[in-house]
């Protein structure tokens, strides 16, 4: 196995020009996110919220649930472009090219890491100027980390369904079924230790749950588990997708 870093630059240059000329792509990962912020946030804000640790505001609570919401749809919904690579010819061709197939992983990964970095970072601009406040500059570093492995991570999950399929419509309803349980067990809208026994064990099998509360520990140090752990959790959990999704699309076809 030789990676190859021209081949990984060429393919993240890529998804950038192809991010960059589809601004209602943008818009429309933007659009969702800042519903919710603004209906949820400024509805419960005044509100006390069962679990929550004392004196932080929903708002606050929300804005690193938000934010991991939008690096978790941007990254699994990343997917999508292996299929529309399939469905054109494109991906067919880079197949047969001199380069190692985990160099096209990588690769894809690098510039579906970067779209969803730029849109969660995008959010907590718009959130701070809201009025959302984080814990202390230096926060910004270690939620940086966060957002990079959560988009890792989710990217990979994202090449492995995008392997087996080659039906986009197919792709979209499944994925649907698979986003829509990962975010609401994550706790990004409500404290985890809230739910049920029996869903707060499903809670913890969701990677999502410690990538959210890992921002929570950055950004406004309250989490429920400590942030070395969510943060350990998150990488072993990035690189065993990344390993996955190059295994899984190894083994698919490009026709």
């Amino acid at each position: 196995m030789v990676i190859n870093p021209t081949a990984i630059y060429v393919l993240w240059l890529r998804e950038m020009k192809r991010f960059v000329r589809a601004k209602s792509r943008v818009f429309g990962a933007l659009a969702m996110p800042l519903f919710f912020l603004a209906f949820l946030g400024l509805g419960f804000n005044r509100m006390s919220i069962p679990g929550m640790a004392g004196g932080v505001p929903y708002v606050n609570f929300l804005v690193p649930g938000i934010i991991g919401m939008t690096m978790l749809f941007t990254s699994v919904m990343g997917g999508m472009s292996v299929l529309w690579d399939r469905e054109f010819g494109f991906l067919k061709e880079i197949m047969v090219a001199p380069v190692s197939r985990v160099s096209i992983v990588l690769g894809r990964i690098a510039g579906g890491t970067t779209t969803a970095l730029i849109q969660g970072i995008m959010i907590l601009a718009i959130s701070t100027a809201a009025g959302f406040r984080v814990a202390r500059p230096g926060s910004y570093a270690v939620a940086f980390l966060f957002l990079i492995l959560i988009a890792t991570a989710f990217l990979g999950l994202g090449l492995i369904f995008a392997s087996w399929m080659k039906d986009m419509q197919g792709f979209g309803i499944v994925m649907n079924f698979v986003i829509f349980p990962i975010f609401f067990l994550s706790g990004a809208l409500y404290p985890v230790a809230n739910l049920p026994r029996w869903v707060r064990v499903l809670s913890y099998a969701d990677p999502l749950t410690y990538g959210i509360d890992g921002l929570r520990g950055a950004l406004i140090h309250v989490s429920a588990r400590p942030l070395l752990f969510d943060l350990a959790v998150m990488a072993g959990i990035s690189v065993a997708m990344v390993f996955l999704g190059a295994y899984f699309f190894e083994k698919s076809k490009s026709i």
